[in-house]
Order: structure tokens, then sequence, then C-alpha cells
């Protein structure tokens, strides 16, 4: 068994089980801690962009985030950041010298927070998104995977609301 490795707070954390040559290391590996509170947040999602204030500013619109009224965003900043209201969630929008060239390894799925899913595709396609590939099956079930103005892939989800109903 692999030695226990100690936290910066005095925790003690075990690897149960050292993965084999060759294997995913995350395959096998299972940690246990003697202290269930050493975690991490997430502090905010970045999103590399070529132009961080356009982009924000149409993440905002989808999302209905705001700005910080101390440090707002402007026309030629490198980074901007919006916020949920209420605070929970934020995105940071970073320029980057290279456009995206492959599909991502991590996207948002969105819900509508009212209304339809099919009415919130609609208003997304209308601010600009793309259609990459549309997931809906016959029974109403599924989603649909957009694209940002940068070509950044997300999904629209049925709302809450929707898939409630199609429980009953």
């Amino acid at each position: 068994m692999p030695p226990a490795a100690v936290t910066a707070s005095g925790t003690s954390c075990t690897a149960l089980e050292t993965p084999r040559e060759g294997r995913n290391p995350l395959d096998h590996l299972h940690v246990a801690c003697d202290d269930a509170q050493v975690t991490s947040f997430i502090s905010h999602t970045t999103v590399d962009s070529a132009d961080a204030y356009s982009l924000s500013r149409w993440w905002q619109a989808v999302l209905d985030y705001v700005e910080d009224p101390d440090d707002p965003n402007e026309p030629g900043h490198e980074e901007c950041m919006i916020f949920s209201r209420d605070g929970k969630h934020r995105l940071l929008f970073i320029d980057v010298p290279d456009a995206k060239q492959v599909k991502n390894r991590i996207h948002l799925d969105l819900r509508p927070v009212e209304g339809s899913r099919d009415a919130e595709l609609a208003r997304l396609v209308e601010l600009g998104a793309t259609t990459v590939d549309d997931r809906r099956n016959p029974d109403g079930t599924g989603w649909v995977v957009l694209a940002d103005p940068e070509g950044n892939e997300f999904c629209i989800l049925r709302s809450e609301a929707e898939v409630a109903a199609g429980r009953a």
C-alpha cells in the first residue's frame, strides 16, 4: 500500500490501490482521508476566447449574468468576468492568441429557467448560437448541442418542468 500523504491542514490521505503500469491512474485510485472537509471548490469557469469582451457580453445575455459594478468589462480587456445574479457562479473569459481547434473536453449544460427547451433553443439561436447536433428524441427527451459565436459547444436540456412532466 502506498504511504499516506499529509495535507497542509494535517489531514492524512492514503491511496488504497496503486494503478498498474500502462493503465490510467484514475481507473483504480481510491483515496481515504481522515478528514471529510478536505475539498476544493470551483472558483469560476474559464473560457479561452479570441475576444473576451464580446464573448462575455454574449454569455451575459444567454445566462442573465451581471458584471462587477466596481470592475466593469470593457472592449479591449483581456479578462472579463461575469457573475450569476446570486453570486454563486462566475465565468471568466480570457483572450488567447490561438483559435479553438477541436471539440471541447468540457462544456456547459443549460436548462431553461422558464419555458421549454425548444423556446430557449429559438432564443439562443436568435442571439447567435449555431446548432451543432440535434439529439432530441420523438418522445421529447434529449438535448441540442449548440456553439457560441466562437465555436465553444454547450447543450440545451429540457426544463425541470418538462422533465417532471415526462415522469408523470
